[in-house]
């Protein structure tokens, strides 16, 4: 069985787009949930193009 390649969605900030190209996509809605529902707040601290933008279009 062959694996598809996927490419890294680098530089991308739109899901949309994302999915269209094919690229490669964890989801990781699950622990965004949890983290929500701890009520405890949480800084997501991120260098750029690393995602923020993405995660909220999701």
């Amino acid at each position: 069985m062959e694996r598809e390649e996927r490419q890294l969605p680098v530089g991308i900030q739109s899901f949309e787009k994302m999915i269209k190209n094919h690229n490669l996509y964890v989801d990781k809605t699950a622990y965004i949930y949890r983290l929500v529902h701890t009520g405890k707040p949480y800084f997501l601290s991120r260098h750029r193009r690393f995602g923020k933008s993405l995660l909220l279009s999701t």
